[in-house]
């Protein structure tokens, strides 16, 4: 995102417009790779809520989240672009907030990997997870990734 120090994040948290919502896809193509047509969009405060539930020394991946919002509302699957986008609102909304924090450094992207997109970036990301008792590896050598170590381990289940 651009110009986070201009945006008002906590509004944007808040704005939940038409959603929760359960949308009918039609484009096959899609209903192939998500498995089914129900396409749930959940709003950004609902993230936040998740998000807050990670305990120190767990971790939970976007992935997850949407999987979970998906089996609870009775859809095939939570819509993943918008997910990222809410996730990272969150995390932002909580960098602008004195109080009420949330702990958005333990919600990883697929296989465990660091946001970038974060307040503060991987370095911040990376601070905070290794001071949780996370092992931090880097991956690439050109387009260079962090990880948390063996993240499987200490994955939240949401109930």
């Amino acid at each position: 995102m651009a110009n986070e120090d201009k945006k008002d994040f906590n509004a944007m948290l808040n704005d939940c417009k038409d959603m929760p919502k359960i949308q009918i896809i039609t484009d096959e193509k899609s209903i192939k790779k998500y498995g089914g047509n129900r396409m749930y969009f959940a709003p950004p405060i609902d993230y936040d809520k998740i998000m807050k539930r990670i305990p120190c020394g767990s971790v939970i991946t976007v992935g997850k989240i949407r999987e979970y919002f998906a089996k609870l509302c009775g859809a095939d699957f939570t819509e993943p672009v918008t997910a990222g986008i809410f996730v990272s609102i969150a995390a932002w909304a909580s960098f602008q907030r004195f109080e009420d924090k949330t702990p958005y450094w333990r919600t990883l992207k697929a296989d465990g990997e660091l946001n970038a997109k974060y307040p503060g970036g991987i370095e911040k990301q990376k601070e905070m997870l290794e001071a949780e008792g996370h092992t931090i590896i880097r991956k690439g050598r050109k387009n260079i990734r962090y990880y948390v170590k063996d993240y499987e381990k200490a994955l939240f289940e949401l109930k």
